[in-house]
């Protein structure tokens, strides 16, 4: 994943809003991602969050929670990455 294109800060902006979820709990996973690692995410990153975006809250919050694993579409490496860097807790 280390050779994707770093974002832009329009497409930065973009998955931002598209990221914005009805659960205050998604919301939390997904703010404390973007603090941590807004300035490093690359195109495959973009990429992966949008698949995950596309999932109901509930199952996104399955999945940051680890009660669910990635299965089918969603076990790509790349979505893997991201989901560990939506659980990290630490700085």
């Amino acid at each position: 994943m280390n050779a994707s294109p770093l974002l832009d800060g329009r497409y930065l902006s973009k998955l931002k809003w598209r990221c914005r979820r009805g659960l205050l709990e998604n919301d939390l996973f997904i703010e404390r991602f973007f603090a941590r690692h807004e300035v490093s995410l690359t195109q495959a990153h973009a990429g992966a969050l949008e698949v995950l975006m596309d999932l109901s809250d509930n199952d996104l919050l399955d999945l940051f929670l680890g009660r669910k694993v990635p299965e089918n579409d969603l076990a790509t490496p790349d979505i893997i990455e991201v989901l560990g860097m939506l659980r990290a807790t630490g700085t």
